[in-house]
């Protein structure tokens, strides 16, 4: 069996590239929103009401349980805990 080199773990995993890009996007979001919540120093429950979402929902974000986030929410958050979010699109190799 020859060895395969990806360019990022979700396309190891993940065979169709528009799913592999979208599971990229949703864990560069949630690994910024964790780092925005840590860095602030903010609890559960004030990232929850800066966030506009519940304290159980900053827990599995904080817990990174990917598959239960969008990436509409994951930019609705981010945009609400003071982050810009830009998508930069070019052709694929």
């Amino acid at each position: 069996m020859k060895a395969r080199k990806f360019a990022n773990v979700w396309d190891a995993v993940e065979p169709l590239p528009e799913v592999a890009t979208q599971w990229k996007a949703r864990a560069t979001l949630m690994t910024a929103l964790r780092d925005r919540i840590v860095r602030a120093r903010w609890t559960q429950a004030e990232a929850a009401r800066r966030l506009g979402v519940t304290q159980p929902r900053v827990s599995t974000l904080m817990r990174g349980k990917l598959s239960l986030f969008s990436l509409d929410t994951l930019v609705s958050m981010a945009t609400a805990a003071g982050l810009r979010v830009e998508i930069k699109i070019r052709r694929a190799a």
